[in-house]
């Protein structure tokens, strides 16, 4: 019997900030991809896009590697509006979300799909080979983070492969202006068609 709807329903009420029709869609898209592949996430906060990519990797066979340095963004720390003092690790007084992310993927018994990788973005990417069917981006949205996260990672994209970025708001008033240019960037490259959007959420495919 399929897990998906026990899945989707637990990942709605995981710590987060996507809502659920985005999640959703996330989970759709990586229906879409083909059986036995390799995909990536780069920023996975508390583990909720896991999870809902989690359960498409059960129906597909595939396999998700969830990226974070888990130290939070710049718009996640102390003063900013999504800062959580939940999330800040008594110890060192820093914001540490890798605990949370374990727990999210041990309840969800998503440990035999969904894989942590702990570290910088662009330190990893650079030891990273694999190519990947699915990526998703929805890491910080500074101007010189999310450009860095685009560069670093598209290349890995297979042709016929998804790449998906989260928070892409034409109005700058919405949110972040970096992930919109970067979603601009990938469609002028015509290296990539767009295949739907839902939300914030943008769903592209590489040519």
């Amino acid at each position: 019997m399929s897990r998906v709807p026990e899945l989707l329903s637990f990942a709605a009420h995981v710590k987060g900030f996507m809502p659920p029709d985005e999640g959703r869609a996330l989970f759709e898209a990586g229906l879409a991809q083909r059986t036995r592949s390799t995909w990536l996430e780069v920023g996975a906060w508390c583990g909720k896009s896991a999870v809902y990519l989690g359960a498409a990797a059960l129906e597909r066979d595939a396999v998700l590697y969830s990226l974070d340095h888990h130290h939070g963004s710049e718009e996640n720390q102390r003063g900013w509006d999504h800062f959580d003092e939940e999330l800040v690790d008594a110890r060192d007084g820093r914001l540490n979300t890798l605990p949370s992310w374990q727990r999210t993927i041990a309840d969800a018994q998503l440990e035999d799909v969904v894989f942590g990788l702990v570290g910088p973005s662009l330190v990893v990417a650079e030891h990273f080979a694999q190519p990947l069917d699915l990526l998703f981006i929805d890491g910080g949205h500074g101007h010189d983070v999310a450009w860095a996260d685009y560069h670093a990672w598209t290349p890995k994209v297979v042709p016929g492969g998804a790449l998906l970025i989260h928070d892409v708001f034409a109005d700058p008033a919405d949110g972040g202006r970096p992930p919109y240019e970067v979603y601009l960037a990938v469609l002028a490259s015509g290296e990539f068609t767009e295949r739907g959007h839902q939300g914030s959420l943008r769903w592209l495919q590489r040519n």
